[in-house]
């Protein structure tokens, strides 16, 4: 099966894809640090999980650090994408209170032989042009706490309860309310038209919208690739019943304290090297399902054991793993 007709299947809007880019980003580092949002702050407020060139750090500012030159690995399967990606961490919390860390899970449509990270994608129905040099963006917001704020500003976001790896369809825009027995897919897509002038704004979203229908509006007149995260969260871990809160309530809380999955959020630095993305793009070039192969004669890649190579050192020191009393950086849940 070709990816296009998975896409079309999966996703929660409907897309014609002419480029269907699909690969696999291997977990570079979890840290508490954010350069987009909280650029300088060492640490951060909460912790993430990141994928992707191996010069991520605790500012990037794009004037004085450039990621395809200064990364020296990608984590990323095209070797050309020194970009970063990321997302919030998930935790389970016990009944008795305690924390433990959830960890992420190569996608098994594929990527099994990947240290975790995500699946990312690039999407278009048409002709796009590729992010310039310094574009970053993020989508969702951290602080949001309800269905009907988060559909009013935000679209694709979503949660998938895992049966198999097969499962597609059933997306809720919360947390699962019951165990999940292949773990739980979270699915994170950014908007497609750009303002054409600014790689970045003061809130990392007013340069890009989503389009009215299928054309971009006036503000933002330039179709750019969707963006499109998956991570797969091993909840499989946690499905014991018996460790769940008392009340019946789901048991998941992002790293930045959410309960109610709304506050979904991800974070994207562009650091393709040279113009291979547009390349690629104006290639509609594709991607399998179920084997680690980008159908793209203009990208070189690297397997999934090179690309597991690729990590970075947690510049925060804490800890992270075994059974905690509290989220890291204290934040409150």
């Amino acid at each position: 099966m070709q990816l296009r007709n998975f896409v079309l299947l999966a996703a929660a809007a409907s897309v014609d894809a002419a480029a269907t880019l699909r690969f696999s980003c291997s977990q570079l580092v979890v840290e508490r640090l954010d350069p987009l949002v909280n650029p300088g702050e060492n640490p951060s407020p909460h912790l993430h999980q990141v994928v992707g060139g191996n010069a991520f750090n605790v500012s990037m500012d794009p004037a004085v650090h450039d990621l395809p030159t200064t990364a020296t690995c990608t984590s990323c399967t095209p070797t050309e994408d020194f970009s970063n990606y990321w997302t919030a961490v998930l935790f389970f919390k016990a009944r008795n209170g305690t924390l433990h860390r959830v960890n992420t899970f190569g996608n098994e449509l594929g990527f099994t032989g990947a240290n975790g990270g995500q699946t990312v994608y690039y999407l278009t129905s048409g002709k796009a042009t590729a992010f310039k040099p310094g574009f970053r963006m993020t989508v969702g917001d951290p602080n949001i706490r309800t269905a009907e704020e988060l559909n009013k500003r935000y679209k694709y976001m979503d949660y998938t309860c895992l049966a198999s790896s097969m499962t597609r369809g059933g997306q809720t825009t919360y947390f699962p309310k019951t165990p999940c027995a292949a773990g739980i897919m979270v699915s994170i897509r950014f908007p497609t038209c750009w303002d054409g002038v600014n790689v970045d704004s003061p809130d990392h979203q007013s340069h890009v919208a989503y389009p009215n229908g299928n054309a971009c509006p006036a503000t933002h007149p330039v179709v750019i690739p969707q963006v499109f995260y998956e991570t797969y969260w091993d909840t499989r871990p946690f499905n014991n019943a018996a460790e769940w809160p008392a009340d019946g309530s789901q048991p998941f809380v992002w790293s930045f304290g959410d309960r109610t999955g709304y506050g979904i959020h991800g974070d994207y630095v562009f650091g393709w090297k040279g113009d291979a993305l547009q390349r690629a793009l104006d290639a509609n070039c594709n991607s399998d399902l179920f084997a680690n192969r980008i159908n793209c004669p203009t990208l070189q890649t690297q397997t999934l054991d090179q690309a597991n190579k690729c990590l970075k050192p947690r510049t925060v020191t804490e800890n992270l793993d075994g059974w905690l009393t509290e989220l890291p950086g204290g934040m409150p849940i």
